[in-house]
């Protein structure tokens, strides 16, 4: 069976880094590289026109910068996955991007056959995180947070569903989550789904995050 193409559109405002990208995402038969932007501004109006299927998007760029970006082109785009590809790991930078929509975050010293593979994995919608990013996500490396949450932030889930949240924000995949749960994989996904519709959640790493900033232990 033939292999799904990816439609990728790189945004960069160094151009060396573009033209190094193309190249590299080229040599990948199921990846196609639609065009490449500048800054942010380029790249909400090619996303427009291009409907890619991942956007490789920098966060610190003139014009407009990389969260500001992802953010407008959800908004009209929501089916397009934005893999953060930056110099930058900062907490801040972090934090704004997986707000802001961002299905993965990655450094610019990611291994090319990592880099192509995360871009075939958030293509299918799932979240990815650079193995620092990931530690410092879950390690609670990010802004302070109340040690006791209030009711609010996760109103409308279950016990059953707050212990699957709890479970995700350490980082548990879902058989894991099963085995500690004593439930089905596919119970697990069920309840993962409803936690991402209930909370208004893109995907797993959104929910783990949104977790960990409010407070749940």
């Amino acid at each position: 069976m033939a292999t799904e193409t990816v439609k990728v559109l790189i945004v960069d405002d160094q151009r060396l880094v573009r033209e190094g990208l193309k190249a590299l995402l080229e040599i990948e038969e199921c990846l196609v590289v639609l065009g490449m932007a500048t800054n942010g501004q380029e790249a909400v109006e090619m996303a427009s026109a291009l409907h890619p299927d991942v956007i490789l998007m920098d966060v610190r760029m003139p014009v407009m910068d990389g969260v500001t970006a992802t953010r407008q082109i959800l908004k009209t785009q929501p089916e397009v996955r934005v893999l953060v590809l930056t110099t930058f790991d900062d907490d801040e930078y972090i934090h704004d991007a997986l707000q802001a929509g961002a299905t993965g975050y990655l450094l610019k010293d990611t291994p090319s056959e990592d880099l192509t593979l995360a871009i075939k994995v958030v293509a299918k919608g799932h979240g990815h995180l650079g193995p620092s990013i990931a530690a410092r996500v879950f390690s609670g490396a990010k802004r302070p947070i109340a040690s006791s949450p209030s009711s609010a932030p996760f109103q409308g889930l279950t016990p059953r569903e707050l212990d699957v949240l709890r479970l995700l924000e350490k980082g548990a995949s879902n058989r894991e989550i099963g085995e500690k749960l004593y439930i089905s994989e596919g119970t697990v996904k069920n309840h993962v789904t409803n936690i991402l519709t209930c909370l208004n959640l893109r995907d797993r790493t959104q929910a783990a995050l949104y977790a960990k900033e409010h407070g749940l232990t």
